[in-house]
């Protein structure tokens, strides 16, 4: 029921019905990993995406993120981009999040940043 509501008023927690509703007369493109759906014009004029859950940009994976950008014409439906044996999985931003990263030294984390030579000293007035 929540997300039910969620889904109506506010436009972050996927796509609102009225969304939804205009898409339908569009071209579905295809659906990455993560639920996500791509969708285009009858022309090819313009592309968008309708996230499933939370709108976040990250959570957009490179391949669609080109077809997205008109970098290449073909979607990863039709055309998969090759993979490196060296490439890591997708992976969202984690900014903000308990996962984010945060070096030693920062105030966000209970390491101290180990001392070097020279370290700075404070100036003070005599």
């Amino acid at each position: 029921m929540i997300d039910t509501l969620k889904s109506i008023f506010t436009w972050w927690n996927g796509a609102p019905i009225v969304t939804r509703l205009t898409v339908s007369k569009q071209k579905k493109v295809g659906e990455d990993e993560l639920g996500n759906t791509y969708w285009q014009t009858a022309d090819g004029k313009r592309r968008w995406v309708l996230y499933k859950g939370e709108a976040e940009a990250s959570m957009v994976p490179p391949d669609w993120h080109g077809w997205l950008h008109f970098t290449w014409d073909e979607p990863p439906t039709q055309k998969p981009l090759p993979t490196k044996s060296w490439e890591k999985p997708h992976r969202p931003n984690l900014t903000g999040t308990e996962a984010a990263y945060h070096p030693p030294g920062s105030v966000l984390t209970p390491a101290t940043r180990p001392r070097v030579a020279g370290d700075y000293e404070a100036w003070t007035p005599e």
